[in-house]
């Protein structure tokens, strides 16, 4: 059986076909996280109209902070995956291609984000993501809090929800990334 060899170039080929493996399913992921979010808001929504009691309302933050922090963590990762392809993995590849730097390997993963819309895509992403997932449990906790049905513990337990879904909302206005100037 002959020997054979596998080169630099092939098992970083192979590394960045796992990487985008792992981008998309993550992609996919995190995108069916809003509209399972949607599906939530509106079932808890409808339960608590049928049912004539706000304080089913208070199902909404717990759920909205769970799905929102694991779409965060998600879309922290798919940017992730992409700086290491771009800041690592590309250069590194390009090397073993043209070793005088004249080739550049991956050049999408740089070249999408000189997009001219992508700082309003952004900001437009963070207004959608800070609404599903901060915004309407805010909103629930204020009807709750108008309407009071709950007494004492369930207001208590509402101001920690209340908590919660600030310290998120912090979380997605930090991790949100301004595109680069130039790139």
């Amino acid at each position: 059986m002959p020997e054979q060899n596998v080169t630099v170039g092939q098992l970083l080929l192979t590394e960045y076909q796992s990487l985008k493996d792992e981008q998309k399913a993550r992609i996919g992921f995190r995108d069916n996280l809003l509209y399972v979010t949607l599906a939530v808001v509106a079932a808890v929504i409808a339960a608590a109209a049928q049912a004539e009691r706000t304080s089913m309302l208070l199902a909404l933050p717990p759920v909205c902070v769970v799905l929102g922090w694991t779409y965060l963590v998600n879309d922290d990762k798919i940017s992730a995956i992409g700086t290491y392809v771009r800041d690592e993995l590309g250069p590194r590849l390009a090397a073993l291609a043209r070793p005088d730097g004249s080739f550049e390997a991956f050049a999408w993963e740089t070249g999408h984000r000189g997009d001219p819309r992508r700082r309003s895509r952004k900001a437009i992403q963070l207004l959608v993501d800070l609404t599903a997932f901060c915004v309407v449990p805010l909103a629930a906790l204020t009807v709750f809090w108008a309407d009071t049905d709950g007494g004492v513990a369930l207001v208590a337990v509402s101001v920690l929800e209340a908590l919660a879904v600030t310290g998120l909302a912090s979380q997605v206005v930090r991790y949100a990334r301004p595109a680069p100037t130039g790139l």
